[in-house]
């Protein structure tokens, strides 16, 4: 009987293995799923919904990582499928969405803008697969493509209206370029993976949690913003921090050799 039951229970974990193996690629397929609607829904001017479907596919790809190491089925396979996935869905899709929604005032410059977004969009991701396994896990190297997918996003979806002036196109020109350059810098971005979702929380983070999602639901559209905003700059500000750090260190001792 015990070794009848332990053939089941092998079988079992198996089975369970193999579901488990499946889900993270579920998610990444669900991200993918969303970053190709918003850009139908770019393409038919329904900006907003298109945002908030970028915001959807940022989602499901923070979830798709992390059940993967949750569950033990992390692979090549599915971090290769998961930037392939993230460069239609936080490249193309929101690069589409700035330069049907900002720039009708500029489409030669724009269109330039939105390609180089592109461009360091794969860039940062052909980085990340070379580096993932030789960088501290705490941090990202450049800002991540999904963080800048999500800054673009956020200023659609707090202003929906299309841009007919050519000062604000020229303006979120200059972000899409900012936003390149910083996905393919060495400013350091915290990543959270080191978050244990199964670790004991105080009363007081989870309350924090509970009043950030509060806020997001009462006022999605400026908490969205400043959120991203707030992550964005936080590569640059922890560089200058560094700097200043090491400015206000007394300089080594020098040594003087007996000779």
């Amino acid at each position: 009987m015990s070794e009848g039951r332990a053939h089941k229970d092998n079988a079992g974990s198996r089975r369970f293995r193999r579901g488990a193996s499946i889900l993270p690629s579920l998610f990444t397929t669900g991200n993918l799923f969303l970053g190709f609607w918003s850009i139908v829904r770019s393409l038919n001017g329904q900006f907003e919904l298109a945002s908030a479907l970028v915001f959807g596919a940022i989602v499901l790809d923070m979830l798709d990582g992390r059940i993967a190491r949750l569950t033990g089925t992390s692979s090549e396979f599915g971090g290769e499928f998961d930037s392939l996935a993230d460069a239609i869905s936080f490249g193309v899709a929101p690069a589409l969405l700035v330069y049907l929604w900002g720039f009708e005032a500029i489409p030669r410059v724009g269109w330039l803008a939105a390609f180089l977004f592109v461009m360091c969009g794969v860039l940062r991701l052909a980085r990340f697969n070379v580096q993932r396994h030789v960088v501290d896990a705490r941090y990202f190297v450049g800002l991540p493509i999904p963080a800048a997918a999500g800054q673009a996003a956020t200023l659609v979806y707090f202003w929906p209206s299309p841009l007919v002036a050519r000062t604000g196109a020229l303006l979120i020109v200059a972000l899409l370029l900012v936003l390149a350059f910083l996905m393919v810098s060495t400013f350091r971005y915290v990543s959270f993976k080191g978050v244990d979702l199964r670790r004991r929380r105080s009363y007081i983070n989870i309350l924090g949690i509970a009043l950030l999602f509060v806020l997001i639901a009462q006022h999605p559209e400026v908490s969205l913003l400043v959120l991203a905003t707030l992550y964005t700059v936080s590569g640059p500000s922890i560089y200058v921090a560094g700097l200043l750090r090491r400015r206000g260190e007394p300089p080594p001792a020098v040594v003087l050799s007996s000779k």
